[in-house]
């Protein structure tokens, strides 16, 4: 009787957005043993862009064949069509030339042979070279894409056993913008986990979504061009498409704008914008924001950022005219991102900025004085304490500026906010995601957002038929004379208050007699039982 074989069964196409995710990160683990978290994160990021931008590829390749035979069209010019690479470009879709297409990456997952008088190849010399026909076709990836799979550190088995992982998930089978939307997804997913692998490091080129989604729905980015200093991966941009597409507005009526130091969480961020569709202007480089503003010319009309906090090391000039409110002290950057910010904003622009708790009543090295003239030109609109622990790279405690040029009531009938700040202390809002780490949940990040509409007269308030009243220990509209008298301190707590005792109807003095008594009674139960207790250790037979 024959030796039985083994039927080889393939991997079944993961079928939910979590068995997609399981995958993927399998996948990356098979790259741990050999290199850190800050390089396989490259190398996988790199692979899940270079599958995404294969699959959509295809699948517009397989829309236009059928389109062409639905017009009639012989099949043999079908196939002279489908190179016509303004067919894809037309559709927002990257053109992938025969080797960098996917199912020749994976049909060589162990690598090429010698042939023809060619030098056999390893796999990652064929991803390499995958990656330079990319951008040689679609230019706006330059620089954006990692060339690093046929180096000493990435090992040859363990890439192509990783290759063939992803090639039981496919991302461009829905339609190419639902390939966006679980690229998307997935690479947010993806950065999310390195971020927290990395630690502190982590923490440059990733801030947490509920942060993000905070400064978004209070400043609403509807139109206009929106700008992040110290972009890190893009997030902000991301959830800013996030808001207009979720309330049906136009994609394209933002301009993006965007500055990152390090190398390679800049390549992170154009990845990042490309898997979104987004077209945004990073610059040329990596760039140091305070030495080389490479938008120094443009006024923006919103910002987000989250900076690095409490830097010490910067490229501090004193003669910058950027420090219109004083000049920043060595030792510490805070106050000149803030003011970075405000010399980017248009006439009638807004920003929210995420500070180190420090920022909001520090007075040394002059941030006192630099504090007290941005709130004397009107410039603070809200001020935001946040709970601890959102940060998993961090403990410090952390905050939300935010900055409007105008606060006066304005073409779009807002309320008249002129000589105020709103302040909000949302310490007590969020949830335990686990033991060390905290997010705000939706109602969370809604509260904030409406509460902070509703006291500025925003259209969203109005939609909502929100109207704005101090809430004892949340929030409080304060003229500027208070924070003055304070010393020019903006931190929430001072202004809000406590929160009021809730009223159960219970008249003061009965409460007063009811627990008297309850105590009293506790006293005796105590000491009744030390009495009880002595009583039987007097028992003991020592």
């Amino acid at each position: 009787m024959p030796p039985r074989t083994k039927k080889v069964v393939a991997p079944a196409a993961p079928s939910t957005m979590k068995e997609l995710k399981d995958t993927l990160w399998k996948a990356a683990d098979k790259l741990r043993g050999s290199m850190d978290a800050s390089q396989y994160k490259d190398v996988i990021l790199g692979l899940v862009f270079l599958k995404y931008v294969s699959d959509s590829f295809e699948h517009r390749r397989e829309e236009i064949r059928a389109e062409l035979l639905a017009d009639g069209w012989d099949e043999g010019k079908v196939e002279g069509q489908l190179d016509d690479i303004d067919e894809y470009t037309a559709h927002n879709v990257f053109w992938v030339g025969p080797p960098a297409r996917w199912a020749y990456l994976a049909h060589h997952a162990k690598g090429l042979p010698a042939q023809d008088g060619q030098p056999a190849k390893n796999i990652g010399q064929l991803v390499d070279e995958a990656m330079d026909l990319l951008v040689g076709a679609n230019p706006s990836l330059k620089g954006a894409v990692p060339r690093i799979y046929n180096r000493d550190n990435v090992e040859q088995r363990r890439l192509g056993e990783l290759i063939d992982l992803f090639n039981s998930a496919r991302f461009g089978g829905e339609g190419v913008s639902k390939a966006r939307d679980l690229l998307g997804e997935v690479y947010e997913y993806f950065l999310e986990k390195f971020a927290r692998a990395e630690g502190k490091r982590g923490g440059e080129f990733f801030t947490p979504p509920s942060v993000v989604r905070t400064l978004v729905e209070v400043l609403e980015p509807t139109s206009g061009r929106v700008y992040d200093p110290a972009c890190g991966s893009g997030g902000m941009f991301v959830q800013a498409e996030k808001f207009l597409e979720s309330h049906h507005k136009d994609l394209t009526a933002i301009s993006i704008y965007g500055q990152e130091l390090n190398e390679r969480t800049w390549r992170l961020a154009r990845m990042n914008l490309a898997i979104h569709g987004l077209n945004g202007n990073l610059g040329t480089v990596w760039n140091d924001t305070f030495a080389h503003d490479v938008h120094a010319d443009a006024e923006m009309d919103y910002v987000m950022s989250n900076p690095p906090f409490n830097i010490k090391a910067w490229a501090r000039k004193e003669d910058d005219p950027r420090w219109r409110f004083g000049v920043p002290p060595v030792n510490n950057a805070n106050y000149a991102w803030i003011q970075h910010i405000i010399s980017k904003l248009a006439p009638g622009g807004s920003a929210g900025v995420v500070m180190a708790n420090g920022s909001m009543s520090s007075n040394s090295g002059g941030e006192g004085d630099i504090r007290a003239q941005l709130v004397e030109a009107d410039l603070v609109s809200c001020m935001v304490a946040l709970p601890t622990q959102l940060f998993r790279s961090t403990g410090i405690p952390v905050c939300v500026w935010f900055f409007a040029k105008d606060k006066s009531k304005g073409k779009s009938g807002s309320v008249d906010r002129t000589g105020e700040v709103l302040f909000i202390d949302a310490r007590e809002l969020g949830f335990m995601v686990d033991r060390a780490e905290r997010a705000l949940a939706d109602e969370d990040i809604a509260k904030i957002a409406n509460t902070f509409h509703a006291w500025r007269g925003t259209s969203s308030a109005v939609a909502q038929n929100l109207s704005y009243t101090d809430l004892p220990g949340f929030c409080r509209s304060v003229p500027l004379a208070d924070i003055k008298a304070s010393d020019y301190a903006l931190t929430p707590g001072r202004y809000v208050g406590a929160a009021e005792a809730e009223d159960d109807g219970e008249p003061i003095e009965d409460k007063i007699e009811r627990l008297t008594k309850d105590l009293f009674a506790q006293f005796d139960e105590s000491s009744r039982l030390e009495s009880e207790v002595r009583y039987q250790l007097g028992r003991v037979d020592v």
